[in-house]
């Protein structure tokens, strides 16, 4: 029988339930004081919350401070499945969301950065309430950028050995040798982030409270808005939604290179390969989509909320970086309904779902450093045909990788694909056409938010029935903790001794 450090997990658990806690009070101060009549509802969920949590802390004060593997597995996974069962209380005691079902899918969808809505009048929603929504957002995203930098390389899953202290590429040179302190330094970088285009989003017309929440979604790239037409509101404002567009492209790289930019390490941003594919995959499918737009599509037609107010140019332009952007960092904004602008464009965005952002950001996907490595490696391939013999590593920001870092890249994309085929297939089952099932897959697989067919960009997932919330809320879940950090608690030598 496997013996595990069971009081060290619960310790763990208790103590996100705290943090969980508090930020709901936070939530209940912001209705106080926007005086929308759930404060002390909210207040319930905050005391119920840090006080499981705080109990489950008490009973386990004694804990050997040692975490193994396997204990670092459980506490990611369940960390932030009680994260989310316990998030939905603000949702349910207010009667936001009376359902529970429902209240999980858009909590778990909060925390994972997906940005899928289940609530079909956004705008009647209490603001305290709303604020919240906004929060699971960027708590989970910052969660993210932690797991990946900071707790992730020391269990050596997902691909993000890269950012380990023996590998190659940005952890060549770690923010500070201690966890803690490379947790804060991105916390604060995060942060600031957050404060800088609540400021500016203010300054550009919107309301505080609306700067603020679209803050915390564009740097958690999660999604969720505070209006039913996300940022397509704001069409007759451009100012506003390129400011997004800047805060998408910065949440959507790699945070490490952002701390290198604010000490003035500008070399290390320019030689980083992955930041370089991710800047010219942005430019280029910009470019593609701009002069389709231009050219093809009718963007009147498209406009959710706002006629063109800049000209057609420059529309085709910003709708073409905002929607490239929104969907490569997984952020999933909407500035217009795509799904109606070319049967090109549809499978184009499509296609892009399965990219992702860098590595190291808060974006989810397949990450495009996974992508460049796949690709080195299959064009290394054609190489070692010819020369079998030969020793031929797979360079990355020109140090040779270990294989075992190619070879756990192209275990994750088969079993990301793996995982889309079968998502699509259960979305079938549950009686989804057939663009509504790999459009879900591919969304809340990949933590994008807006899908195709049924569940596009102006529609939510109200519709999707019940069991298909449970199981896109499993597909977020899975897609954001980077696979294997889940899919490993299934196997049944993990539960073993050896």
């Amino acid at each position: 029988m496997l013996k595990l450090n069971f009081k060290i997990i619960f310790h763990f658990l208790g103590l996100l339930l705290v943090f969980n806690g508090g930020f709901m009070l936070l939530s209940a101060l912001v209705s106080l004081i926007y005086q929308d009549g759930v404060t002390s509802q909210i207040s319930i969920a905050g005391v119920l919350t840090m006080l499981v949590g705080a109990v489950g802390m008490l009973f386990t004060r004694t804990h050997e401070k040692v975490m193994n593997k396997r204990e670092g597995y459980i506490v990611v996974t369940f960390g932030w499945i009680f994260m989310s069962l316990s998030g939905t209380l603000p949702y349910v005691i207010t009667e936001s969301i009376p359902s529970f079902t429902d209240a999980f899918f858009e909590t778990m969808s909060g925390y994972t950065t997906t940005g899928a809505s289940i609530l079909n009048d956004i705008e009647a929603i209490p603001k305290g309430v709303l604020f919240w929504r906004s929060l699971t957002h960027w708590i989970g995203g910052m969660g993210i950028i932690v797991l990946a930098i900071a707790i992730l390389p020391l269990l050596g899953i997902g691909g993000m050995q890269l950012f380990a202290a023996e590998a190659p590429g940005p952890s060549g040179d770690k923010l500070h040798p201690r966890i803690t302190d490379t947790a804060k330094r991105l916390w604060l970088i995060y942060f600031s982030y957050t404060a800088a285009e609540t400021l500016l989003l203010n300054l550009a017309g919107m309301s505080f409270f609306d700067a603020i929440n679209h803050a915390m979604c564009t740097l958690s790239t999660g999604g969720f808005s505070t209006k039913n037409a996300s940022v397509a509101y704001w069409n007759h404002q451009p100012i506003i939604q390129y400011i997004i567009c800047l805060f998408m492209f910065l949440a959507g790289s790699n945070f490490v290179l952002s701390y290198f930019a604010f000490k003035g390490r500008f070399q290390k941003i320019l030689h980083d390969e992955e930041f370089s594919l991710y800047f010219k995959f942005i430019t280029i499918f910009t470019a593609i989509a701009g002069l389709i737009i231009y050219f093809q599509a009718d963007l009147s037609v498209s406009s959710i909320h706002h006629p063109i107010v800049w000209g057609e140019a420059e529309s085709a332009f910003r709708h073409a970086l905002f929607q490239v952007l929104s969907i490569i960092t997984t952020t999933g904004f909407v500035s217009a309904d795509y799904t109606l602008w070319t049967p090109f464009l549809v499978v184009f965005f499509f296609g892009l779902m399965f990219l992702g952002g860098s590595a190291g950001s808060t974006s989810g996907g397949v990450k495009v450093v996974r992508h460049l490595i796949l690709i080195k490696n299959g064009f290394l391939e054609f190489k070692r045909t010819l020369h079998p013999n030969a020793i031929v590593p797979v360079r990355y920001n020109k140090k040779a990788i270990n294989r075992f870092i190619v070879f756990n890249v192209l275990a994750f994309f088969i079993l990301y694909m793996l995982s889309f085929i079968i998502g699509a297939l259960v979305f079938s089952m549950f009686g989804l056409e057939f663009k509504s099932a790999i459009g879900l897959a591919a969304s809340t697989l990949g933590n994008v938010g807006p899908a195709f067919g049924d569940f596009g960009p102006v529609n939510n997932y109200a519709l999707l029935p019940g069991l298909g919330k449970w199981w896109a809320s499993f597909l977020m879940l899975i897609g954001r903790l980077e696979l294997f950090t889940v899919l490993i608690l299934f196997t049944p030598f993990f539960w073993r001794n050896r």
